[in-house]
């Protein structure tokens, strides 16, 4: 993914409000008050108590549950991790789980909560996150316009979790909407808890952000063996059986039977508080290199758009929720936030895949490639080089030298030895192109 050139929209710097305090200063012990609950909120929570930020940090968010890892929902739906397992640290934090956020002031500095409550602030942190996209498939809701069919689920919290898990006992066929990181995670773990399970995707091959074609069809191949058949280049036309899903239908005109759908097709940033309060919205709340929206406004993680671009990824929204912590927090008051270059890890056990960087090499004639593939691990390991140095990567099914090679990415991409040293070592070498 490029980066977006210096004249994307960002957040422009609106004057100071008038609030009775002295413009452009700060209390000694700031009141902070981070709304959303999820794994930006937690990261930048537990990031500021550790720099020993001043004052204090509440957390508010609208599940009954204090901040978790997102990430690992499909591996509490297999059982792999239990709720309390996943819960994330706050760094000494105030967690308000059960309290929804229904408005803000920027002005009074003051936030309205679900139950009437107006509570102050002097720094405002948004982590208000995504919500998930409801794909164009009729017969998704019920018919009374409410909620989805019985059966149709999405997974994007423990809560939807938990419904999943309950009606995928004694359910014997699924499919999954969606072929990206998460619909395979979900595709994954619905067959192990023995559900027959296909994935509809529209893109030509899964995970198209992150992987080629190539390692796709190995992927392809590893969830087939899992008990996962895959429809790429398919998409989902309607859902049918009234109150109670009975099969997806296809563009074709095919028809999958199922007794659950699980929707996994990507997120919507949430950014209505944000413009109900007259910040700075686009396609995300925007945001410039300090992750400021406006005076003592500040947002991170999936909610944000930072020179044009929304990342929707954990990996940038810690990168985020890191930098604002030190910059709120005193320890480096000029802190800045660059952007992050794409990358993706996931790694379940018996499925695992990371890549960064650019991975398709046809963007540029000056790229080179170093690629290896072993059918009977069932791994894929590709390089991207200009010259000497690493510009991107992927690696399926054995992530031996991942921590190198994103070392070596993360530091301009010096190579230290040849580049097909760090593909082979501890891995048995059966094919190599270049």
């Amino acid at each position: 993914m490029s980066r977006t050139p210096p004249t994307a929209r960002t957040a422009p710097t609106p004057p100071e409000p008038a609030t009775g305090r002295t413009s452009g200063t700060r209390p000694a012990a700031p009141r902070i008050a981070v709304v959303g609950g999820g794994m930006a909120a937690a990261r930048f929570a537990e990031r500021y108590g550790a720099l020993g930020g001043p004052g204090t940090v509440t957390v508010y968010g609208a599940e009954a549950r204090a901040p978790y890892n997102r990430v690992l929902l499909a591996e509490v739906l297999t059982g792999r991790y239990d709720a309390e397992s996943i819960a994330l640290p706050l760094g000494g934090a105030t967690a308000r789980p059960g309290c929804e956020v229904v408005a803000l002031d920027p002005g009074a500095r003051t936030l309205a909560l679900a139950d009437g409550t107006v509570e102050p602030w002097d720094e405002l942190v948004l982590a208000t996150g995504a919500n998930p996209v409801l794909p164009p498939v009729r017969g998704l809701r019920r018919p009374d316009g409410y909620g989805l069919v019985e059966g149709v689920h999405t997974l994007r919290t423990l809560e939807d979790c938990s419904r999943l898990a309950e009606e995928a006992v004694g359910a014997k066929r699924a499919v999954v909407i969606g072929g990206g990181v998460l619909g395979v995670s979900a595709a994954r773990a619905l067959a192990a808890l023995g559900v027959r399970t296909e994935i509809v995707h529209q893109a030509p091959h899964l995970i198209e952000r992150q992987l080629d074609p190539e390692a796709a069809d190995v992927l392809r191949e590893r969830l087939r063996l899992l008990g996962v058949d895959c429809y790429t280049g398919n998409r989902a036309r309607a859902v049918h059986g009234g109150e109670k899903v009975g099969s997806v239908e296809l563009a074709s005109g095919y028809r999958l039977d199922c007794d659950l759908v699980v929707l996994a097709c990507g997120t919507r940033p949430r950014t209505a508080l944000a413009h109900a309060a007259g910040l700075p919205v686009g396609t995300g709340i925007l945001v410039d290199d300090r992750l400021a929206a406006a005076p003592h406004v500040s947002a991170i993680g999936d909610c944000v758009e930072h020179r044009g671009t929304v990342h929707g990824l954990a990996g940038p929204a810690w990168e985020q929720a890191d930098v604002l912590a030190r910059r709120l927090s005193g320890a480096e008051p000029d802190a800045r936030y660059p952007g992050t270059s794409p990358r993706a890890r996931l790694s379940t056990g018996d499925l695992e895949y990371a890549a960064f960087g650019t991975v398709d090499e046809t963007l540029d004639p000056g790229l080179d490639v170093l690629r290896l593939t072993d059918a009977t691990r069932g791994s894929y390991k590709k390089l991207v080089l200009r010259g000497d140095r690493l510009v991107g990567a992927i690696l399926l099914g054995d992530l031996a030298t991942v921590d190198a090679l994103a070392g070596a990415f993360a530091d301009g991409g010096t190579l230290a030895g040849h580049p097909l040293h760090l593909l082979t070592r501890g891995t048995a070498m059966t094919g190599v192109a270049r």
